[in-house]
């Protein structure tokens, strides 16, 4: 994908001469400048514990030092030990002075998670219990909702939307996020690896396709805003909160529905229906144009509004 020449800097290595431990295996050490295309954590990055409990091994002793759930570790060496049948590459971390070890890299990627607030959400947000709390929340607020709107006529986005073509645009923002996430996946996960281990808010730091993403998440930021300005303008508390809710669940929907579709390339024709059918919807929404004087609602025409009943001139 573009956006590779971007690493390309980071592809020197050199290698240290091996040294032996006292059991005769031979063992290459190696720092962060050795690793960038393999791993995208370096030296001195700092990851802190998600499981109940990581055991550090002191090499080429037999013991061991438990560090905990919350701690918080600093990578201190690399090593490669080629005799090691499970993982070969081993990562020396420390929490202290005092509780350093060593832990075969596999088991403390799957164990900790960079200190970096983004890359902790990502963390969460990716886990298995999440998704499977999306999955749920979407088919209740889909369900709940569809039955206040039967009963009360309730607001609610694809159905009984509100004049505004922030929430439209806002979904289908979310629809495309949803696809430049799993296209990244599925066809460069590396970069999103790098894009983990080193995140950055800035679109224009970033690889082309990482770039569209984060162009879209802030985007799905800005319109949100101004959805919610439209939507509180437009309807009562009540309201409002009915409607939110019906939105956040269509949002899920969308998200995990492109998600899981993408990786089977069913997701990339949905969305080109899903953006023709939305641009037909925000162009028809955006032919209001008059707003009402009191509670700024808009309308086609002047005259009495039907979301107020005041009586515009």
């Amino acid at each position: 994908m573009v956006g590779l020449l971007f690493f390309l800097s980071f592809f020197f290595s050199c290698k240290y001469p091996s040294s032996t431990s006292s059991n005769g295996d031979a063992f290459h050490k190696k720092d962060s400048v050795h690793y960038p295309v393999e791993r995208h954590y370096t030296l001195n990055s700092n990851f802190e514990v998600t499981s109940d409990s990581l055991l550090l091994q002191q090499l080429p002793l037999v013991d061991v030092l438990p560090v905990y759930k919350g701690e918080k570790l600093v990578v201190a060496e690399f090593m490669v030990q080629p005799a090691d049948t499970v993982d070969s590459v081993w990562v020396k971390v420390a929490r202290d002075q005092e509780t350093i070890g060593w832990v075969r890299e596999k088991e403390l990627l799957r164990k900790v998670v960079p200190v970096d607030s983004v890359s902790q959400f990502i963390h969460v947000f990716s886990s298995s219990h999440t998704v499977a709390f999306l999955v749920v929340l979407a088919l209740f607020g889909l369900w709940y909702l569809q039955r206040a709107v039967r009963r009360q006529k309730l607001q609610l986005i694809w159905f009984n939307d509100i004049d505004s073509v922030f929430p439209t645009l806002l979904s289908l923002l979310v629809a495309t996020a949803a696809t430049l996430y799993a296209s990244i996946q599925h066809f460069v996960p590396g970069i999103w690896e790098q894009f983990y281990y080193n995140p950055s808010l800035n679109p224009l730091d970033l690889p082309l396709i990482l770039s569209l993403f984060m162009f879209n998440v802030w985007g799905i930021i800005i319109v949100g805003l101004a959805t919610l300005d439209d939507l509180f303008h437009q309807a009562r508390i009540e309201a409002a909160l009915f409607y939110l809710l019906g939105l956040l669940s269509c949002c899920i929907f969308l998200y995990l529905f492109f998600t899981y579709t993408t990786y089977y390339y069913i997701g990339y024709p949905c969305l080109l229906v899903y953006a023709v059918w939305s641009f037909k919807r925000i162009k028809h929404t955006s032919r209001y144009k008059f707003s009402c004087g009191n509670c700024g609602a808009k309308m086609r025409a002047k005259g009495v509004c039907p979301h107020c009943g005041a009586i515009n001139e």
